[in-house]
């Protein structure tokens, strides 16, 4: 039985720094359950719709497993990441939990992770390859690749369609895509929404506009792959559209906190967002079946610049105190047939090969659009970029704060770039 199942609502502010010694009790030292019985924490970040289906995986996990119980919690992504850099630095921990593609460098080189590479509970053998190479550190096996994603805008298409404006298509440009908001915006049928959210405080929108321009977002050498130059050009071109009334004020950009509800699209302010495939099935519940999905535009070449990545990952902390179990449970959640139908493309379409076979035919609603979007892009798409170098986590939160200040006119695109950029390079020298 599930006991102290607890979902985290409140936004944490502390974030530490991890590249120091940890100290404290290990995150699963002290798990031993009750009764004999062995207790996991296991955490992650995601939209009601996943969290529903995690709990029933788990609740299969633990009928198969009677000596087992996970105790889970779950948040939007800003405040899950707040919450586990504090229990990381603390060394607390979870003994398993849900990783992103920037956390790996940075917790496995803190001695965080366990090496999975050393539990033979755990098959990879149905991982392709290059996913699973994501998740290695200095040769060593610290988090396994649970799906794949790319980018993508979810918006709702009733709305859109109202306004008369041209549907998104895969081989549109930048420039296609601001005309857009600018109609989308001064429409009376979207009913006083801005055309998206303002895309000056994503990390990630700003990396497919470099890749396009062919620039990257860190160089080989883990240093910045672009200059305050790219950077001011960036919030400038974000500024412009703000003042328009083309993207989302200042006050409703700074509200976004990861999670879909908290986003314009989903407070009803905005006709589109920037995401990740399948967190935007979030969308679902709050749009309707006029949700969908169209590709981020195309870079100055004319070909797509957005990129398969690894959704997302699962680690274990080195300090659990059972470690095979926990390797048995991530074991279970990739590679599991029951546990796969269960979760669907929830976290992304599998990574697993042979479950990502027995999953695609048998998808339903939204998950069916997810495995349609990534569809077109088969053979399209450039490799991803390296793991992001230790210090990228933190740089994230200086992104979006130095935007911050643009966005409420407090600083000019130019200062705040300068800023990010002296900041980023001191970080990324630690």
């Amino acid at each position: 039985m599930r006991r102290n199942r607890t979902t985290v609502s409140c936004a944490l502010t502390l974030v530490l720094t991890l590249s120091g010694a940890l100290t404290g009790c290990g995150g699963g030292g002290d798990s031993g359950g009750t009764g004999g019985k062995v207790a996991l924490r296991f955490t992650w970040w995601g939209n009601p719709d996943r969290a529903a289906r995690t709990e029933k995986a788990v609740a299969l996990f633990e009928k198969r497993h009677p000596n087992i119980d996970i105790i889970t919690s779950f948040a939007g992504f800003d405040t899950y990441k707040a919450k586990l850099a504090t229990q990381a630095a603390g060394g607390d921990a979870p003994d398993v939990m849900q990783l992103d593609y920037r956390q790996i460098n940075q917790y496995a080189t803190s001695g965080i992770l366990l090496d999975l590479g050393k539990h033979r509970a755990l098959r990879t053998s149905g991982i392709d390859k290059g996913l699973l190479a994501t998740g290695v550190v200095e040769g060593r096996q610290y988090a396994l690749p649970v799906a794949r994603g790319t980018e993508a805008i979810p918006y709702d298409a009733t709305l859109w369609r109202k306004a008369g404006v041209a549907a998104p298509t895969t081989r549109w440009t930048w420039d296609d895509w601001a005309d857009a908001m600018r109609k989308l915006s001064a429409s009376k049928a979207t009913k006083g929404r801005v055309g998206s959210t303002d895309p000056g405080q994503s990390e990630d929108v700003f990396e497919i506009r470099l890749r396009g321009q062919g620039k990257s977002l860190y160089a080989r050498d883990g240093g910045l792959g672009f200059t305050a130059d790219d950077l001011t050009r960036y919030w400038e071109w974000c500024t412009k559209l703000r003042k328009e009334g083309a993207v989302s004020r200042a006050e409703q950009t700074t509200q976004i906190d990861g999670s879909v509800e908290n986003a314009p699209l989903g407070r009803g302010t905005s006709v589109s967002d920037f995401n990740w495939d399948a967190p935007s099935s979030g969308y679902e519940a709050i749009v309707g079946e006029g949700l969908k999905l169209a590709p981020l535009p195309v870079g100055e070449n004319g070909t797509p610049s957005q990129y398969f990545k690894p959704s997302m990952f699962f680690g274990a902390s080195a300090k659990t105190g059972h470690p095979e179990e926990a390797a048995r449970f991530i074991d279970f959640l990739l590679n599991d047939p029951e546990a796969g139908a269960i979760l669907g493309a929830s976290r992304g379409i599998p990574a697993n090969d042979s479950l990502r076979k027995n999953v695609l035919p048998k998808l339903e609603g939204f998950d069916q659009v997810i495995s349609a979007y990534q569809k077109q892009f088969e053979g399209k798409l450039g490799d991803p970029p390296p793991a992001p170098p230790k210090g990228d986590a933190s740089l994230q939160t200086t992104f979006q704060r130095d935007y911050d200040q643009v966005s409420y006119e407090r600083m000019s695109p130019r200062e705040a770039a300068e800023n990010y950029i002296t900041e980023a390079k001191a970080e990324l020298r630690r």
